[in-house]
């Protein structure tokens, strides 16, 4: 059998070393590192073992988030990722996955679909990678749980509301072969609190909505993956644009040619339960990045009379 590198032996003495002590929120992230890296640790009677991941093999049937394997540490294989969370309305997803391969343009494009309506997998084509997870998964752990199987030198991570009208992955590629860009898109929006957003035509924005963003694969390595608290979309791409941007690297509107329709997870959402998520959502972009003006295309605060709560309203941030 393989044996695991010692830093993920590590991870796995720590997180044993956390169940004792009864932590388990530390142990399941420490899990999670471990998974990331392409190792199973399987609790036993001696204690705990680690088990290599079979990376080229998503499971059939629902899974767990935390069980998809990871293939990050694997060379890029395919031009771009193209990747879809499906919770509903899957019409719409099959509609934008339609529009991109109509545009590919003779690029290798690697699709993925993480899906937790339980639709059978056929239905997205044989060119789809389709991981099906368990019912009740939430947002953040469902875009992570595809992110995870990304192949392509570039990543894509996309809304169903979301249809290519033409070559969509040539702008984004070449604004990404400057090194300073960290995430871009066509949808950008600037703060000047950090409490309302709006829309910019950029080029620098303070976020890239997340109806349409792009960044190099291994961004994910450096920032991290998006926020699994976020359990409901709303401002998980704010947040994911800001720890790019803590990397010291930009934001950019890049115009791309598409066109958006009805975004049904918010208008198909009950006002009261949007307008109580959303602003549950705000909070906890601000619990990490309260008064980082520095991150921000103005740099510096309003003055103390322009200070407001967020409101969750769909005015002030219309992405996913």
């Amino acid at each position: 059998m393989d044996e695991a590198p010692p830093d993920v032996q590590d991870l796995a003495a720590e997180r044993a070393a956390r169940r004792a002590a009864r932590d388990f929120a530390a142990a399941d992230a420490l899990r999670d590192r471990i998974t990331q890296a392409g190792w199973t640790v399987v609790d036993d009677a001696e204690g705990w073992r680690l088990e290599p991941v079979a990376v080229d093999v998503v499971p059939a049937g629902p899974v767990a988030a935390r069980d998809v394997a990871s293939v990050l540490n694997e060379p890029a294989t395919a031009d771009a990722s193209l990747h879809w969370v499906v919770e509903g309305w899957p019409e719409d997803v099959r509609r934008a996955i339609d529009s991109f391969r109509a545009n590919a343009g003779g690029r290798d494009l690697h699709y993925v679909v993480a899906d937790v309506t339980g639709q059978p997998p056929e239905v997205w084509g044989d060119d789809v990678e389709v991981v099906q997870l368990d019912h009740g998964t939430g947002w953040g752990a469902a875009r992570n749980a595809g992110l995870k199987r990304s192949r392509g030198g570039v990543v894509l991570a996309l809304d169903g509301s979301i249809e290519a009208t033409g070559d969509v992955l040539g702008p984004l590629e070449a604004a990404l072969e400057d090194a300073t860009i960290g995430v871009c898109g066509p949808f950008g929006i600037v703060t000047s609190d950090l409490r309302e957003f709006d829309g910019t035509n950029g080029p620098e924005a303070d976020a890239i909505e997340g109806y349409c963003m792009a960044f190099r694969r291994d961004v994910l390595s450096t920032a991290g993956m998006f926020d699994e608290k976020f359990r409901w979309y709303r401002t998980a791409d704010i947040e994911f644009s800001f720890r790019i941007k803590d990397l010291g690297l930009r934001a950019v509107v890049v115009p791309v040619p598409v066109e958006r329709h009805e975004h049904r997870m918010w208008f198909q959402t009950p006002p009261e339960d949007r307008a109580r998520w959303s602003k549950r959502n705000f909070y906890r972009f601000l619990d990490r990045w309260r008064d980082r003006y520095d991150l921000t295309v103005s740099g510096e605060p309003p003055s103390a009379h322009g200070h407001h709560e967020p409101t969750g309203h769909d005015e002030h941030h219309h992405g996913p």
